[in-house]
């Protein structure tokens, strides 16, 4: 008799061991789907982060350029208002000696 309830109390046992495990393979599919999830949203979220700073870095290179072309250009008009103020002094000394 005791080894038939032995018997009963040990499936007993057993099917609750099992729903467990069961239950067990279920959280485990739930977590490894959510980390999943989340790991492919960081990809995204870094996809996005190294597009943004590679537009930054281009628009930060066409400023330097457009500076550049700026900075040129006012390079030349000083040299050129050089260039008249010599022509002017050297007039302005030319007319001074022959007074």
């Amino acid at each position: 008799m005791h080894s038939e309830q032995d018997a009963a109390a040990a499936r007993v046992l057993a099917g609750g061991a099992d729903r467990d495990v069961t239950e067990i393979r279920g959280e485990i599919r739930d977590f490894r789907q959510a980390t999943m999830s989340s790991f492919n949203a960081m990809r995204e979220d870094l996809v996005d982060l190294r597009q943004t700073t590679a537009n930054l870095e281009r628009a930060t290179m066409d400023g330097f350029i457009e500076m550049r072309g700026k900075f040129d250009a006012v390079a030349t008009g000083h040299q050129q208002i050089v260039a008249l103020l010599n022509r002017v002094m050297g007039e302005q000394g030319d007319n001074a000696g022959s007074q």
